[in-house]
């Protein structure tokens, strides 16, 4: 099991490309399924999770092929899908798995798919998922631990979500691609990554207005045909690389990057004492000094990101002054506390409130991940610790995060990746 080795107390300088996004390569896997013809996604990035995702499309029957040495291409064919099934043994670490499920029933009139799993941070229940379907005229049961799902042609309906739901969004929005009639999504995710699936389906012949908006409306085609799209930068990735420069201190460009994605971000960075400068297709940043403590509630898009809200912690626990963090959308996302607290953070948590005192100097220590953005809140604590830190199970690290070691070298890092 690999391990991360990182000599913290460096700045960090320098240039990187931030790769594509995670949340929006995945569902855009899953609608080649949409399609018999070829479909080509481009920028995609090398993740554990996009590799998982891969082998599931190809044990139904899809062909896929990588290429690139640099940024990876994949080419995909769903015309002899043999399988309507996504085993457990292929989805039990993914919960992104479950956006099969209204692909192949829209398209093939049948699905069964394992109740997924995924990280540990908290409930994450896909009964929106199956309400929608539903409300489209599909008959549903879960029975031992599958969702199994049939009908002969899902029907256009309006569905209000009781929550904001990505995968939800997703999975109901590539169902109404090829159902009859029309479907409002009410409620909906308003992500970015939602955003770039749906203009991926357009570019496939899709009907689909209102996306990035909460309220999305679908008109039913009779078929999709093939498309080349370009995956959007991730900004999660981006937002931790910037998280890290205004922590640890230093001058960094970052090539690829969004801005307009990570407006909450940026500015309570800025209110940390950060210089962000905003390009089309790049983000500089700067910090010469301590950063100040800043609070956060986390809230769906465009509010400030559930996936930040470690990395913040870990730049408010050598920031000046105290700072309160709010966590409103999982309910055990306070796990890397425990491991940030082993540097020496000082951080009290009840409930879904944590108060972090920040302190001048964490000093270094061997931590655990516990998911996946608690691994990059460990990696910026070692990055400002003294000394060294050893990162346990990144595992979870390379799930979300292409390279991550290699970037941070980039940017004059001393980080070593090491095979147990």
């Amino acid at each position: 099991m690999d391990k991360l080795r990182i000599r913290g107390g460096r700045r960090l300088a320098g240039e990187i490309v931030i790769s594509g996004a995670k949340n929006a390569a995945l569902p855009e896997l899953c609608a080649a399924l949409l399609t018999p013809e070829r479909v080509q996604l481009q920028n995609v990035p090398r993740l554990q999770d996009v590799a998982t995702m891969t082998r599931l499309l190809r044990t139904m029957g899809v062909v896929a092929e990588a290429a690139g040495n640099g940024e990876a291409t994949v080419t995909l064919v769903a015309a002899d899908v043999r399988s309507r099934e996504a085993p457990y043994e292929q989805v039990k670490t993914m919960r992104a798995s479950i956006l099969v499920l209204g692909a192949l029933l829209t398209r093939f009139g049948e699905a069964r798919v394992s109740l997924p799993g995924g990280c540990a941070i908290g409930t994450r229940p896909v009964d929106q998922h199956i309400k929608g379907l539903q409300a489209m005229g599909a008959d549903i049961v879960v029975e031992h631990g599958y969702i199994v799902a049939r009908a002969d042609r899902l029907a256009g309906a309006r569905i209000t979500t009781d929550m904001v739901t990505v995968t939800g969004t997703e999975n109901l929005m590539m169902a109404a691609t090829l159902a009859s009639g029309e479907t409002i999504l009410e409620n909906a995710a308003q992500e970015p990554e939602v955003t770039d699936l749906a203009e991926m389906l357009i570019a496939m012949g899709a009907r689909i207005e209102g996306h990035g908006t909460s309220r999305i409306r679908i008109v039913g085609v009779d078929r999709l045909h093939g498309v080349s799209h370009r995956i959007v930068a991730d900004r999660i990735e981006a937002g931790t690389f910037l998280c890290a420069v205004a922590a640890a201190g230093g001058d960094a460009l970052l090539r690829q990057a969004r801005g307009d994605h990570l407006e909450a971000v940026i500015d309570k960075l800025r209110e940390a004492g950060a210089t962000i400068d905003v390009g089309e297709g790049w983000l500089r940043v700067r910090a010469d000094a301590r950063p100040r403590a800043v609070s956060v509630r986390t809230s769906e898009y465009p509010s400030f990101p559930t996936d930040m809200q470690a990395q913040l912690m870990a730049l408010d626990c050598i920031a000046d002054g105290a700072a309160t963090i709010t966590e409103t959308i999982f309910e055990n996302r306070f796990m890397h506390a425990n491991e940030l607290a082993r540097l020496g953070a000082k951080i009290d948590i009840d409930g879904r409130v944590a108060v972090v005192q920040g302190v001048e100097r964490l000093s270094g220590a061997t931590v655990m991940a516990t998911d996946l953005r608690a691994s990059a809140g460990l990696v910026i604590g070692a990055l400002v610790a003294d000394g060294e830190t050893t990162i346990d199970r990144i595992y979870h690290l390379d799930r979300g995060y292409d390279a991550m070691e290699t970037k941070l070298r980039a940017l004059g890092a001393d980080v070593e990746r090491v095979s147990a």
